[in-house]
């Protein structure tokens, strides 16, 4: 290892891309771009690189924080992450890593929520308590054989013909009337959407 070192000028890379260090770099990479500190998110990126850990692992990662830890703060995270694994497929390394650098900065300097991550959670613990979700009527789909006689989408209030195009109409299943799942933060984009979420739910009755 010493001669090899001394023939490269450079320390060997310690790396197992099926161990520990796989999970504990990856493991790290993911909590310094969500704790915003660039310098730190690039640190373990260019370990992984060095230790030849598949680009394609790395961005996929980027994808699922992407939506996991920033999501609609701001949704042009989630474009930069896909498009960064698509470079990494079309452009492959060593070129790639520079797509995976700047997908890397961008996630860390972005503004963070977790709202849609405990939003989907939440939902998907009803319905593992409540069983299968039963839409009313009106939200049916009259479009197969016999569905309008047996009244599926009858009495669906079009949204477009009601003012600023938000309907009163009830739109969960009755077992699951005032039942809210997602609950926004005011950072970054969010807190427009936030904003909009009250007025909705104002609208139609919900607050």
């Amino acid at each position: 290892m010493a001669v090899a070192e001394d023939a490269l000028q450079r320390k060997a890379v310690l790396y197992d891309k099926g161990g520990d260090k796989h999970y504990d770099l990856i493991s790290a990479w993911i909590k310094s771009t969500r704790g915003s500190d660039p310098d730190a998110s690039l640190l373990y990126l260019a370990a992984m690189l060095e230790g030849g850990e598949d680009p394609r692992f790395i961005a996929r990662r980027m994808v699922i924080l992407a939506s996991e830890d920033i999501g609609n703060a701001d949704p042009r995270a989630l474009q930069v992450a896909v498009a960064g694994a698509q470079a990494v497929e079309h452009v492959g390394l060593p070129e790639a890593a520079l797509n995976l650098a700047q997908v890397s900065v961008y996630l860390a300097l972005a503004p963070k929520s977790n709202a849609s991550y405990e939003a989907i959670k939440r939902a998907r613990r009803w319905v593992q308590e409540n069983g299968p979700v039963i839409p009313p009527a009106p939200l049916q789909s009259a479009a197969y054989p016999g569905a309008k006689a047996l009244g599926r989408g009858e009495g669906y209030d079009y949204p477009h013909d009601r003012p600023e195009g938000v309907s009163p109409q009830e739109l969960m299943p009755q077992e699951a009337e005032g039942e809210q799942f997602l609950e926004l933060t005011d950072h970054g984009e969010e807190a427009d959407l936030r904003e909009r979420l009250a007025e909705i739910r104002r609208r139609r009755g919900r607050e």
